[in-house]
C-alpha cells in the first residue's frame, strides 16, 4: 500500500509541489531508451550543439577556448567534430574556477558538490536545478533496471548517511526516499545484525550501495548462514564491481546484482540493465569518448580514458572532461533491445593503473581481482607503489590462508613485475576505507 502511495500520490504530488522537471525527464527517458541508435545520435547532436552555443556565448573558459581555436558551435555537423576541442582535465577545473561557471548566473544560487579528491584533485562543481533533476530522472530509470521501482523502500550500504533535520526532510525520507541505512563507515558484526534485523521489520525491496561494502555484508550473511533477506534488485555503485563479489552478493541476496557507473561530476554515465551484460551509456544526457594517451579515440574493444561531456549542465559546462577513469566501449546490440550503446567493461582508474620497470601498465584493479580467484586464502588485498620498483602489497588473511598462500601470492605478483620489483607483503586486519566510506584496492604514487 505504501508503495502504491508514494510511487502514485508522493512523487507526482511532490514534484509538482516544488515545480520539479524530474518526473517528466524520467518518461521521457523511459521512451527514448527504445529509440534506434540513429534518432538517438540526432537527440545527442541536437543537444551537443545547444550545450556547446550556450558555451561558446556564457562560459568565459570555453569563450576564450573556442575564440583561440576559431572553433564556432555552429559549425558542428558531427558529433565527432567536438574532437576539435582540447581535453578538460581536473587540474584545468582546478585552475580555472569560477571561469567554468555561466556568466548569466549567480554562483550562490547554484547546487554545489565536491568530489573527494581520491585521485589527488579535488574539485568544487556547481550545477542548477534543472541538471540535478535530469540526473535524478536517468537514476530513476537505471534503477528500475535492477528490479527496483519508484517508491519501493530500499536497503542502503552508504558512508556517512543522512540524517533527516527539518520537517520537510523527514516528510520526504518516510514518504519518498524511503531508506533504510547501514552505515560503512562502522561495519562490524554487531552493526550488521542490527541492521539485518531492521532489515526483517521494515522489508526493503532493493539494496543499494558501494560495490565493496555490499560484498562486506554479503559475506556476514554468509558466513551467518542469514538467507531470508530476498531483495528485487541490487545497484552497486561507487567504485569497481569485482567479479567476484558479485557472485558472492548474488549467492548471499538469491538476486542479480546491477553494476552501475557514475560520478559526482556529471551523475550517470551508464548502468547495467536486466541483461547484466554491459553497461547502457546515458545517451540522452551524456557523450561519452574512449581516447588513447594522445587523446586520439581508440578502436573498439580497446581500453581508453573515458572522457565525457555532460549535455546537462549550462550553468558550469564540462566539455570533452577526462573523469581519470579507463573503460572499453563496443559497438554490440544488447539483448533486451534498448538503443543505448555499451560501455563493455570498466578497467579501473586512471591512479589505479601501477607502473612496470620497462615502461608498460597494468590495471591494478584487474590485477586484485585475477589475483583473489587464484590464489587461496586471501580475503581482502591493496596494491600501493610509492617507487617505480617497488610494491607494497596489503593482505588480509582468509579462512583458506595456509603458509603458501604468501608465496602463491608473491609467484602470482612476479609474473606481472618480474624479478626487478620489490614486493613487500603486510598483514593486514582490513583494508582502510576512504573518508568517503569506499576502498580502493589499488593506489600508484608514482608521477605518471
Amino acid at each position: 500500500m505504501m508503495s502504491a502511495l508514494s510511487k502514485y500520490v508522493f512523487y507526482p504530488a511532490w514534484d509538482l509541489k516544488d515545480g520539479s522537471q524530474r518526473l517528466v525527464e524520467w518518461r521521457q527517458l523511459e521512451k527514448q531508451q527504445w529509440w534506434s541508435q540513429d534518432n538517438l545520435g540526432r537527440l545527442q547532436l541536437n543537444r551537443l550543439r545547444t550545450l556547446l552555443s550556450y558555451a561558446e556565448e556564457h562560459s568565459p573558459y570555453y569563450r576564450k577556448i573556442f575564440k583561440q581555436l576559431g572553433f564556432k558551435a555552429k559549425d558542428i555537423q558531427k558529433l565527432t567534430d567536438i574532437e576539435r576541442i582540447p581535453v578538460t582535465t581536473k587540474q584545468d577545473i582546478r585552475n580555472g574556477g569560477d571561469q567554468f561557471i555561466s556568466d548569466q548566473l549567480e554562483k550562490q544560487a547554484l547546487v554545489s558538490a565536491k568530489t573527494g579528491g581520491s585521485t589527488g584533485v579535488s574539485l568544487n562543481l556547481y550545477f542548477d536545478e534543472t541538471c540535478q533533476e535530469k540526473r535524478n530522472a536517468a537514476q530513476l530509470m537505471a534503477d528500475r533496471w535492477s528490479g527496483w521501482d519508484l517508491g519501493m523502500k530500499r536497503a542502503s550500504v552508504w558512508g556517512n548517511p543522512p540524517v533527516p533535520g527539518s520537517v520537510k526532510q523527514k516528510l520526504r525520507h518516510n514518504l519518498l526516499d524511503r531508506t533504510v541505512y547501514l552505515d560503512t563507515m562502522d561495519l562490524n558484526d554487531q552493526s550488521m545484525s542490527s541492521f539485518v534485523e531492521r532489515w526483517r521489520k521494515e522489508k526493503p525491496g532493493a539494496v543499494f550501495g558501494h560495490a565493496h561494502s555490499i560484498y562486506i555484508f554479503a559475506k556476514y550473511l554468509l558466513q551467518k548462514g542469514i538467507t531470508d533477506l530476498r531483495p528485487q534488485g541490487i545497484v552497486a555503485t561507487s567504485m569497481m564491481l569485482l567479479e567476484h563479489e558479485r557472485a558472492s552478493i548474488e549467492q548471499a541476496f538469491g538476486c542479480k546484482v546491477t553494476n552501475r557507473y557514475g560520478c559526482e561530476e556529471v551523475g550517470l554515465i551508464a548502468c547495467e540493465c536486466e541483461q547484466h551484460n554491459g553497461m547502457h551509456i546515458n545517451l540522452p544526457h551524456v557523450y561519452v569518448e574512449f581516447l588513447d594517451a594522445n587523446d586520439r579515440p581508440v578502436t573498439q574493444g580497446e581500453p581508453g580514458k573515458v572522457v565525457v561531456t555532460d549535455l546537462n549542465n549550462f550553468a558550469m559546462p564540462l566539455i570533452r572532461y577526462r573523469v581519470e577513469d579507463v573503460g572499453v566501449f563496443g559497438e554490440r546490440v544488447c539483448e533486451c533491445g534498448r538503443g543505448f550503446p555499451l560501455l563493455e567493461r570498466l578497467e579501473g582508474r586512471v591512479a589505479d593503473f601501477l607502473r612496470l620497470p620497462a615502461g608498460g601498465q597494468v590495471s591494478g584493479i584487474s590485477l586484485v581481482e585475477r589475483t583473489l580467484t587464484k590464489v587461496p586464502g586471501i580475503e581482502q588485498m591493496q596494491l600501493i607503489q610509492e617507487q617505480i620498483n617497488e610494491v607494497a602489497i596489503n593482505r588480509v588473511k582468509g579462512r583458506e590462508y595456509t603458509e603458501k598462500t604468501d608465496k602463491e601470492l608473491e609467484q602470482a605478483m612476479r609474473e606481472v613485475f618480474g624479478e626487478e620489483v620489490v614486493l613487500t607483503i603486510n598483514d593486514v586486519e582490513e583494508i582502510p576505507q576512504e573518508a568517503s566510506g569506499k576502498y580502493r584496492f589499488s593506489i600508484c604514487r608514482v608521477n605518471q
